[in-house]
């Protein structure tokens, strides 16, 4: 089966990933992408803590996740990737080419972005990014919970006014 949700959330691994994605889901595996994560011992031990025991996490590098790629498409479970921000996304997708529908799940409030939605802030580099990856064929669209309407790219991206009405 293929990887059920390839996500964008700077939070990573936390319970809405975890309860509110894998429990729908019936996830069976995490893929955690992250260059700095995956080198990091005490890193990953955090991060492990916040998966229950019958939910294997994988953590890798773009380099190595494109590579595992394959290998994680053809597992038998459900399987959630996640990656921290859009940039790291962009350079997953370059390497792994099967990946067509990628969810926006929380990028948050930091200096240089605005509010886009409730759980969406983003700079102007990032709207490029994201239409960057849109253009090159992905569907990009902003979904916190599985139970929530998914926002199209478009909508994110509309001025923030026309966005409050989506709050």
């Amino acid at each position: 089966m293929p990887i059920d949700l390839y996500r964008i959330d700077d939070r990573l691994i936390h319970g809405q990933v975890v309860v509110g994605w894998g429990q729908p889901l019936n996830t069976g595996f995490i893929v955690l992408v992250d260059d700095d994560v995956a080198t990091c011992d005490w890193e990953r031990d955090l991060y492990r803590m916040g998966v229950p025991p019958e939910m294997d996490i994988h953590f890798d590098t773009v380099e190595s996740a494109t590579a595992n790629h394959a290998k994680y498409a053809a597992d038998e479970r459900n399987g959630i990737l996640v990656v921290g921000d859009i940039a790291t996304m962009r350079r997953l997708v370059k390497g792994v080419p099967e990946i067509r529908d990628v969810n926006v799940g929380g990028l948050h409030h930091r200096a240089g972005r605005g509010e886009k939605l409730r759980y969406v802030f983003l700079s102007a580099e990032e709207e490029t990014e994201l239409r960057e990856l849109a253009a090159s064929g992905v569907t990009v669209t902003a979904q916190d919970v599985p139970a929530a309407e998914r926002v199209s790219l478009a909508d994110i991206l509309q001025d923030s006014s026309l966005s409050e009405a989506k709050k």
